[in-house]
């Protein structure tokens, strides 16, 4: 006799959220589906209305997480410290920044998604020592944060030869944008 296989929620949960964020950002909301992501994450495509009750409950919860994930990261440091930070630190950022620019036709999401952006461009400043109270600063810090975002975007779609740059590259890059904004 067989014995069933155990489930494990938590384990098949995270299966789904990983292979999400992947789908949203490489593909966008629209363009995911629901059997798409189940086939990735290697279970029942009914676990995702088990676990997350839509396609949209799933999104939102990606959104959380990648919102979550980028509020822990740190901006510390001078110029150099901060162009290495964003030209690719680790390995998630640049699914996630993807997947903050994914849109999902949701108001919240929408909310959300720019909170987080205005969020990661004052903290850039604030670790610049600049105020992002000054309408100046704040300008300039968007800049930082959009040549970042454009810098992602133009990888992913492997754009050469700025996809085939090294992070030390890339980071002499993002060092001389922010010296020369921040």
């Amino acid at each position: 006799m067989t014995t069933p296989r155990r489930r494990d929620a938590a384990a098949t949960r995270q299966l789904l959220l990983d292979a999400a964020r992947r789908r949203f950002a490489a593909d966008g909301y629209t363009a995911t589906s629901v059997r798409d992501i189940a086939t990735e994450a290697g279970v029942n495509v009914a676990l995702i209305s088990r676990y997350f009750e839509s396609k949209e409950g799933l999104f939102r919860a990606c959104l959380r997480g990648t919102v979550d994930e980028l509020k822990q990261t740190t901006f510390e440091g001078g110029p150099r410290d901060l162009a290495a930070r964003m030209a690719g630190g680790h390995d998630k950022a640049p699914h996630q920044l993807l997947l903050l620019l994914r849109s999902s036709g949701d108001e919240t999401a929408e909310r959300i998604r720019l909170e987080i952006l205005q969020s990661i461009a004052a903290r850039l400043a604030t670790a610049a020592g600049r105020s992002p109270e000054s309408p100046e600063i704040s300008l300039n810090a968007q800049f930082v944060l959009a040549t970042a975002l454009g810098v992602v975007i133009l990888r992913s779609a492997g754009l050469e030869p700025l996809a085939a740059a090294d992070q030390e590259q890339i980071a002499d890059r993002f060092e001389k944008v922010i010296s020369a904004l921040l």
